[in-house]
């Protein structure tokens, strides 16, 4: 059944959340607490590593129907000792993290213990031209901070867009990632009462491309759009609605990523020394301003509309000179010296790092990917692979690149691909003001991350901030992608805003 089909027939049905959750539970579904094994682990944190005992339910199928239960399956840590002493987590927030990257498939069946599934290398789109942009950072587990903070983890797999099946079919495209993961936030809050910890406090936690669908879990909490596809899965009846998400560098906005990746990174050279095609760059900033202008956000502090005009500046004070300052405030005085002297375009005065937004541009240096980023012509990009469909394995999903591609300039999407687009796009549902997403964010990303635009993270904490969220969103200086610098704050502000008193 197509998505459209799908909604359709979700709403003359009347199946929607409510209705979900009058279904008679199944039995294949209900948690069994007693199905753990002990393990141990000392995990590193800023206050010193941390010995921690722990109960490791390993392998639990979410759904009734899987597809591929390899990947639809989920691993429960909690946590029943700390350097020694007892744990309760009855009422702990539960850390929902994923290990999505590049919208491949993700697997916790062979995981041995908290964290022990590790992250496709994140990336996110193709176009050519690697290297650049500040490199991949080292990946932290926030997995094992959490468990060593006293919350329960679980971790899920999903399935991701390289899966194919014996006849051909690729079926983990999408949207059958986030899909997945509702399905198993719906066990989980199914579960109440018998999983550890409190399961109207999950906080969601990814990485690129598991960053944007940790922001695009909390964005369309309980939409019914997603509900055919759940049912046939045979999710448990239940929210998937969830308390707090956390975004590190999300790959999102996908439609608009090729426009905004121009906007921002559109001067910048490859690594190879070459100038992308200026004619398509130009052709695609030009798109960024309608489409930036159409959002109608607003800046933070009384800054006023964000358009391609003025979304340098919005950037440069909101988030580039934060995040030099507080990385300058932290050296000793002599690397700071160093690091000022090795660069004169950087002013630094009062304690404060004040630059221009083309100084930056020139400091982060060349950029990861050709143009179109994200929708190459070629299909070459991961994202083409996310919206095949059947046996193709890869498709345009701009009208830009497809037209281009073709030299047809009334050629259209294929039909069901518009849906498929809101249904993996967290402004989509931040757009439609959905009332029961997550009210508490925590974005980040680093300045030198060219694998897509700034304007990402920007719109999508701003777009949040416009609808009253309470919003935590900072850039890392120098930093490239999948950075997590702050990760011991993380945790604690888990503490805070579920109201966990530890």
């Amino acid at each position: 059944m197509g998505l459209a089909a799908a909604t359709a027939a979700a709403s003359t049905a009347g199946i929607g959340v409510a209705a979900a959750r009058s279904r008679r539970p199944s039995d294949a579904l209900v948690f069994d607490k007693d199905a753990y094994t002990v393990l141990t682990t000392t995990v590193a944190t800023d206050d010193g590593d941390k010995a921690v005992t722990y109960h490791f339910y390993k392998a639990i199928t979410y759904v009734t129907n899987p597809v591929d239960a390899k990947y639809q399956c989920l691993n429960v840590s909690v946590p029943v000792e700390i350097d020694g002493t007892a744990v309760d987590a009855t009422r702990a927030p539960i850390l929902f993290a994923n290990s999505v990257g590049g919208y491949m498939p993700s697997s916790v069946a062979d995981a041995t213990g908290v964290g022990g599934s590790p992250m496709t290398p994140p990336g996110g789109g193709g176009g050519g031209g690697g290297g650049g942009g500040g490199g991949q950072a080292a990946m932290v587990s926030n997995a094992k901070l959490a468990v060593a903070a006293g919350y329960v983890v679980v971790e899920p797999g999903a399935r991701g867009r390289t899966l194919v099946g014996a006849d051909g079919t690729y079926y983990g495209t999408a949207p059958t990632a986030i899909v997945d993961l509702k399905a198993a936030v719906r066990y989980v809050r199914f579960n109440k009462g018998r999983i550890p910890g409190n399961t109207d406090r999950i906080v969601s936690s990814g990485t690129s491309a598991g960053g944007a669908l940790s922001a695009l879990l909390g964005a369309s909490g309980d939409s019914p759009l997603y509900e055919a596809d759940l049912r046939e899965l045979g999710a448990a009846p239940a929210s998937d609605a969830i308390f707090a998400g956390g975004a590190w560098c999300p790959i999102a906005d996908l439609e608009h990523a090729d426009m905004a990746y121009e906007w921002n990174w559109g001067g910048n050279e490859l690594s190879s020394g070459d100038t992308v095609d200026q004619t398509i760059s130009k052709e695609l900033r030009s798109a960024f301003a309608e489409y930036q202008a159409a959002l109608k956000l607003r800046g933070k502090h009384g800054f006023g509309p964000l358009t391609a005009r003025t979304y340098d500046d919005y950037l440069v004070r909101t988030y580039l000179e934060p995040a030099a300052t507080t990385y300058l405030k932290a050296l000793p005085a002599a690397d700071r010296s160093s690091y000022l002297a090795k660069n004169p375009w950087l002013t630094w005065s009062g304690d404060r790092a004040t630059f221009a937004w083309s100084d930056f541009l020139t400091h982060v240096g060349t950029r990861k990917k050709n143009t179109p980023a994200f929708d190459p012509f070629d299909l070459s990009a991961p994202e083409n692979n996310l919206f095949g469909a059947g046996t193709t394995k890869a498709r345009h999903f701009t009208l830009y690149s497809l037209r281009h591609a073709t030299g047809n300039d009334s050629a259209r999407l294929d039909g069901d691909l518009p849906r498929k687009l809101d249904l993996m796009n967290p402004m989509f549902f931040i757009e439609q003001r959905n009332p029961a997403r997550a009210k508490h964010w925590w974005i980040r990303v680093g300045t030198k991350d060219t694998d897509t635009s700034l304007t990402v993270v920007g719109n999508l904490a701003a777009g949040l901030e416009n609808l009253g969220d309470d919003v935590n969103a900072l850039m890392y200086w120098d930093a490239g992608h999948g950075a997590n610098e702050d990760a011991a704050d993380f945790m604690t502000w888990i503490g805070r805003v579920t109201g966990h008193s530890g």
